[in-house]
């Protein structure tokens, strides 16, 4: 017999409301809904959605050493994230390979470090083991914390009725803490999807509670619960990583395009000169976007030809629903990884005509004007 599945506090919601619920990292969690994927993931590009993503995890990490611990085990340069700020950065081994990519929210007297779902046993054992003898105080807070993802164009609106928080003063990445439906809750403006929108983190006590008060405010503007399905198409289209796909332990951030999340100035920290080395004198490998000239449905773990050889394989593929094309992302080597490049893309023991083209497909909210 299999382990039996982790289930969120939302989970009998998700059945009342008619989600498909599949495996998803040791999770019994919420595909899709009876709307459909496609319709989620239009609603959020056009209105809003409400995901619930509590099956993440998430780590305290306070002290008088928790700065130099944090530039010790991650890669961005955490003291140019002041309080009640949020950054994106990465876990690596000493070989530049990723542990995981991490979000970290920088309140008054701790951090929160978010993770994926997949690798919170792993990721407390590596951080855990590297404490040595720094004054650090680390908790995996992630069976009391719950977390849901607001996201949209009309998302700020939603949650403004609902919250204590002035969010026309909170910045993109900004954090603030408050209250959401009367529930003190972590306000950071950050998200997944491409769009402006929030995560919030808060009681799991509360979490039905939240998640009904968040729906009811939403729904003059149409928002609606959304499921895995939407969350990936909706990171894809904006060419965000998904840890086991585009990034994992082979995989260095620089030959990622994660260079942004990487702050070689800062001094010393696991990694760093693996990453300078593959920095310095440039990725052997490179991730890049296609999109289909034929017709066919990239899938991940298809193989990539260019020139009549195997050059490698399709790490996400997927119809994307804002721009009606379908399209993925691949490693490929850097002599083929220039924009207009021709591919193809073996689909049913068939090469399919594929072009290499700009990331990301769609461009996120927060990188226009």
């Amino acid at each position: 017999m299999g382990q039996e599945l982790m289930q969120t506090r939302l989970h009998d919601w998700h059945v009342r409301a008619g989600a498909r619920m599949v495996e998803f990292a040791g999770w019994e969690m919420p595909v899709q809904y009876p709307t459909g994927p496609i319709e989620e993931h239009k609603r959020v590009r056009s209105a809003a959605g409400l995901f619930d993503i509590d099956h993440m995890a998430q780590f305290r990490i306070g002290g008088p050493d928790a700065l130099a611990f944090l530039q010790r085990v991650q890669t961005w340069d955490a003291s140019r994230t002041d309080v009640y700020q949020a950054h994106y950065g990465l876990l690596c081994y000493d070989d530049g390979g990723i542990v995981d990519d991490v979000f970290l929210y920088h309140l008054p007297d701790h951090w929160i470090m978010a993770v994926n779902a997949a690798n919170r046993d792993k990721d407390r054992k590596w951080l855990e083991a590297h404490v040595g003898a720094l004054d650090v105080t680390f908790q995996d807070i992630s069976d009391e914390t719950y977390l849901v993802a607001l996201q949209g164009p009309k998302a700020q609106a939603i949650l403004q009725r609902v919250t204590d928080v002035d969010l026309e003063a909170l910045p993109f990445h900004g954090v603030a803490e408050g209250t959401v439906a009367g529930v003190p809750a972590v306000i950071g403006a950050t998200g997944y999807t491409g769009e402006y929108g929030y995560e919030l983190f808060f009681s799991a006590d509360e979490a039905l509670h939240v998640w009904e008060a968040l729906l009811e405010a939403g729904e003059p503007d149409g928002l609606i619960p959304c499921g895995l399905a939407a969350r990936d198409t909706l990171r894809a289209e904006a060419c965000m990583p998904l840890y086991g796909h585009e990034i994992h332990s082979e995989i260095d951030p620089i030959s990622a395009g994660l260079k942004f999340a990487v702050w070689f100035g800062k001094g010393d920290f696991i990694g760093r000169d693996a990453l300078l080395k593959v920095y310095l004198e440039g990725p052997e490998y490179r991730l890049v976007a296609f999109e289909m000239v034929d017709r066919g449905v990239p899938r991940h773990g298809y193989e990539v030809l260019a020139d009549g050889m195997s050059v490698g394989e399709v790490t996400t593929g997927l119809f994307s629903p804002t721009t009606g094309r379908y399209v993925g992302m691949a490693y490929v080597p850097a002599t083929y990884a220039a924009v207009g490049t021709d591919i193809s893309i073996v689909i049913r023991d068939r090469p399919r005509a594929a072009r290499i083209v700009r990331k990301p497909f769609y461009v996120p909210a927060y990188r226009r004007g």
